[in-house]
């Protein structure tokens, strides 16, 4: 291997392909056929003398030299992404940063951690994405995003580059309209067994933390509705369908924009908030703000 002079443009195919977990989607990015990026890399193969992928069932798996070769071409692509956008500011173009937001993220709170950078100079353009963790994942591991907000960490299970930055963990309050919420706050939490309650979807993870505690606490509220869309179901809230939860760290907030009261508080019911970068440390300036602003301002102790 001493000769050995790799086609970047081939070892481009595999960092592509390796990011998006198959051909089929490779393809779609890169504008090619399956058939011209299975051709380019077995000549990257044939190249550097050995295979760089398995097969694992209908998925493609990277094989120790292919996970040794794309950590190096995962740094020379993200370097040079870098430098595009260094090169955009420096002719005047406004800095971007592409955010995902995990549908199951509470609007208000997605707004309080990414409000600073509203305020940096020179401005930053924010162009946020709102969908599915899944698929927020899948768009990160190609560089279409430069951050996602989750309230999990990435499963190991899933065949993505990424890193978790934890940005705090908060308690949780509850919520409702002022005629519900003077029947409901004198008793708090026993004040909820039977009463009508708006939930997060099944899945997700503050609805299996609600589920537990209610559960220790002996309580049986009256499920009214399920919402994958926390503000949706802060909207029924306000107007009086049911008690509703938020995190405390945004309790104001919720006040202020929904006119309704708090009922109680309980901090054995925790959520916890990231940022999901493809970094392991994070470079970009506007989500080194974000980071910090959040851990030592909303979510400080």
């Amino acid at each position: 291997m001493n000769n050995l002079k790799i086609n970047l443009k081939h070892l481009r195919y595999f960092w592509t392909v390796a990011s998006s977990g198959s051909i089929t989607q490779a393809a779609d990015i890169l504008c090619l056929t399956p058939q011209t990026i299975s051709g380019q890399l077995r000549e990257l193969e044939q190249q550097i003398g050995t295979k760089l992928f398995r097969k694992e069932g209908r998925n493609l798996a990277l094989t120790d030299t292919g996970q040794t070769v794309f950590a190096y071409a995962e740094e020379m692509f993200s370097i040079g992404l870098e430098l595009q956008d260094l090169l955009a500011g420096r002719q005047g173009t406004t800095q971007s940063l592409r955010v995902g937001v995990a549908m199951v993220v509470p609007k208000l709170l997605a707004y309080r951690v990414l409000e600073p950078v509203l305020q940096l100079k020179p401005p930053v353009q924010l162009q946020c994405h709102e969908a599915p963790l899944v698929d927020l994942l899948s768009e990160l591991s190609v560089h279409k995003l430069d951050m996602v907000i989750a309230d999990s960490p990435i499963n190991p299970t899933l065949n993505v580059k990424a890193y978790n930055h934890l940005l705090g963990e908060s308690s949780i309050s509850f919520f409702a309209a002022p005629a519900l919420a003077a029947d409901l706050s004198s008793d708090f939490p026993q004040s909820l067994h039977t009463s009508p309650m708006l939930m997060p979807s099944n899945g997700s993870n503050l609805r299996r933390e609600l589920d537990g505690w209610l559960d220790r606490q002996g309580l049986q509220p009256t499920l009214i509705a399920e919402f994958d869309d926390r503000a949706l179901m802060k909207a029924f809230g306000e107007r009086g369908a049911g008690v509703f939860s938020s995190p405390t760290a945004v309790e104001q907030d919720v006040l202020d924009k929904y006119g309704v009261e708090v009922i109680g508080r309980t901090d054995q019911v925790i959520e916890r908030f990231y940022v999901i970068s493809a970094e392991r440390r994070i470079k970009h300036p506007a989500v080194s703000v974000i980071t910090e602003t959040a851990r030592n301002n909303l979510f400080s102790p």
